[in-house]
């Protein structure tokens, strides 16, 4: 048994099959999940698990290159935005309709059960050399 880290089994094996580039989504309970893209839905009640404990706890345990987000969040969600910004300076700004298209291309889509306006990223796997 593992000892820390990701301990759910679905998250781990995700991880561990990712290469450069690809990508990762953590939604909140609101973002529409596209069709042939996995879900593993964390949620069970509105507000937890929260946004900011999932995306803590997968950067402590994935590595990330880059990472995109709503321009919304900003305006919108801006206690959210600033720990984002804390945990991760280089973060790029998309529509929210162009985010929504981003996450047809991730690997996983993390469902939380945040329910706040625009608390949704997409990560990009870095490589660790």
């Amino acid at each position: 048994m593992k000892k820390n880290g990701i301990l759910n089994r679905e998250l781990a094996a995700v991880f561990a099959s990712l290469g450069h580039t690809d990508q990762v989504t953590i939604a909140d309970c609101g973002l529409p999940i596209p069709n042939g893209v996995r879900c593993i839905d964390l949620s069970y009640k509105i507000g937890n698990p929260a946004f900011l404990e999932i995306l803590e706890e997968v950067l402590s345990d994935l590595e990330v290159e880059t990472a995109f987000i709503a321009n919304e969040m900003k305006d919108e969600n801006q206690t959210v935005y600033k720990e984002v910004h804390k945990l991760i300076p280089n973060l790029q700004g998309v529509t929210h309709n162009d985010f929504k298209q981003l996450t047809h291309h991730s690997k996983v889509i993390i469902r939380t059960g945040e329910a706040t306006p625009f608390a949704n990223i997409i990560l990009q796997s870095g490589v660790i050399f």
